[in-house]
């Protein structure tokens, strides 16, 4: 298939790439997608055709499960060889995760955004879009799942973090990008395995998740002041899954109740099984009934237990969900 032939859908839901700076006050949301493609130079010589949809206008961190939805049951509709979703950088890497569990097929769905709104010197939200389309249209990224891109690198939605709040560089993940852009071809390194999939239609349940962060001579007050208000907890540990000592009597209570996923705090690698033995260690947490984020950071894991409570799983369900993690 040509350029020619390709059509991309761009669905525009806020954030600092359609924001403005306002006479007396900071930028806002204020530019419509027509807008953002309109402004991407280069991007009418690429052929694709391009079909826009205002979608949201509002902040990305004003954006909601609800949104995100409605967004994916939006898109499983379209006719179209790829998409790309414009919003706020402020939660890019859970929207993307969420758009990747509950979309399915080969069809790209690329997230992108701009850390300097469109009144600034060296705005990045053009070449952003610029980039994203060209991935969205590419056979290329067919099958790749729900992918981010910016800086012309190319992020799987499970390993993307935002990394630096200013810079345009802000978007990292590890083990790295899987692909990138370059001289207007799209280049893919490596692919992520398959995952869990969360039945977009089924997550009407009302739920409520937290993340509790440990630190250094936490006594576990507030991890049950935040734990009797949740109906499932991710606690982001220290190092590969460990609390302190004082936190264990009440991780184990709240493990008898709700599902309490072990994540790492420090974003990136796996939760141990069973190289420490300590109280409070990830082998001792997990016979207390803690279920594994394995390398889901605690940002992304809180998605998927969510999504999972949202569509009444028990459990059992959850733990197997969570065990399918690579």
């Amino acid at each position: 298939m040509s350029d020619s032939d390709r059509r991309v859908a761009v669905f525009s839901l806020g954030g600092t790439i359609a924001m403005t700076a306002q006479t007396g006050g900071g930028a806002t949301p204020t530019l419509s997608a027509d807008d953002l493609v309109a402004a991407v130079p280069g991007l009418a010589a690429t052929g694709i055709s391009v079909d826009v949809n205002n979608f949201r206008q509002v902040p990305g961190a004003s954006l909601g499960f609800s949104d995100l939805l409605e967004l994916a049951a939006a898109i499983q509709e379209l006719p179209v060889d790829g998409v790309v979703v414009t919003q706020g950088t402020d939660t890019i890497e859970e929207t993307s995760y969420l758009l990747d569990l509950v979309t399915r097929g080969d069809m790209p769905i690329v997230v992108t955004g701009a850390i300097r709104n469109a009144s600034m010197a060296g705005a990045d939200g053009p070449a952003n879009l610029l980039a994203a389309v060209r991935v969205a249209a590419s056979t290329e990224a067919r099958g790749l799942g729900c992918v981010v891109v910016f800086g012309e690198e190319i992020h799987a939605a499970r390993w993307v973090r935002k990394t630096h709040a200013t810079s345009p560089l802000a978007f990292t993940s590890y083990p790295g990008p899987i692909g990138y852009v370059a001289e207007d071809r799209v280049r893919i390194m490596t692919q992520p395995s398959a995952l869990p999939a969360v039945d977009p239609r089924d997550a009407s349940a009302p739920a409520r998740t937290a993340i509790v962060t440990v630190g250094l001579g936490d006594d576990g007050t507030i991890l049950r002041a935040v734990g009797d208000q949740a109906d499932g907890l991710v606690v982001a540990a220290f190092g590969a899954g460990h609390v302190p000592i004082a936190c264990v009597d009440a991780l184990t209570d709240f493990a008898k109740c709700m599902p309490v996923i072990l994540a790492t705090r420090t974003g990136s690698g796996p939760v141990l099984r069973q190289t420490y033995g300590f109280p409070g260690s990830e082998s001792d947490l997990l016979t207390r009934g803690l279920i594994s984020a394995n390398t889901l950071d605690p940002v992304k894991a809180r998605i998927l237990l969510q999504l999972l409570l949202m569509t009444s799983a028990n459990k059992d369900q959850i733990a197997q969900a969570f065990s399918t993690i690579s």
